[in-house]
């Protein structure tokens, strides 16, 4: 797949998750939203759990896991080292697929399946972490890229933040804007690779000024 349409693979999922999400929570009178977990709409006892599961958490996890993938083509090509953080963002997408892939027990918090749920949601969310605060430095190297240095960065610091209102009382509101972040700065970044990858002027690495070559 080329860059570009990774790219706007990245741009849609926000979309498209925002769409099932709302879709499917409307399917369920009984569903609250400032009190139940997102999780939750694809739970053991969850009418539709795995219309959930699937089109919420494993597709959506497989577009993040493909957009790491276009990054670490895009700034290794640049001869940058972009191996790491890429794959922690595969890892994120990974991750979050996982989360899908084994439903949570809301009445066993110690079932297996809900521990593999926990770990691929807490894993997904560290992954996301290691890769949003790696990969700006990157950015930064890159002229095509440079203008989304800061604002990915602080989206990433923004998710952090919204855990203090998990600590307030407001665990589920506080669940939904860490999303809300989480899936602005996939958008970012996919935006930021379309955009790079529609110029028709050749990519260069940095914002140095190239040394003249065979000067008389």
């Amino acid at each position: 797949m080329s860059q570009k349409k990774i790219g706007l693979v990245a741009i849609a999922t926000p979309a498209w998750f925002l769409t099932v999400y709302l879709v499917m929570s409307a399917m369920r009178p009984d569903y609250v939203h400032t009190d139940q977990a997102i999780s939750e709409l694809g739970s053991l006892d969850a009418p539709n759990l795995w219309a959930w599961n699937v089109l919420g958490y494993i597709l959506p996890g497989l577009a993040i896991a493909l957009l790491g993938i276009g990054l670490r083509r895009e700034f290794v090509g640049r001869g940058l080292p972009a191996t790491a953080p890429a794959m922690a963002l595969v890892a994120a997408g990974l991750l979050m697929a996982l989360s899908g892939a084994f439903p949570a027990n809301m009445t066993d918090f110690k079932s297996t399946t809900t521990l593999l749920h926990s770990v691929g949601s807490f894993g997904c969310y560290i992954a996301f972490l290691v890769a949003g605060f790696w990969l700006p430095s990157l950015f930064r190297k890159v002229n095509s890229w440079h203008w989304a240095a800061t604002p990915s960065l602080a989206l990433v610091i923004a998710s952090i933040a919204t855990g203090f209102l998990r600590f307030a009382g407001m665990a589920s509101i506080g669940q939904r804007i860490t999303f809300l972040c989480f899936f602005l700065w996939v958008a970012l970044v996919g935006w930021a690779l379309w955009r790079a990858n529609s110029s028709s002027v050749p990519p260069n690495n940095s914002s140095k000024p190239t040394p003249l070559r065979g000067a008389a």
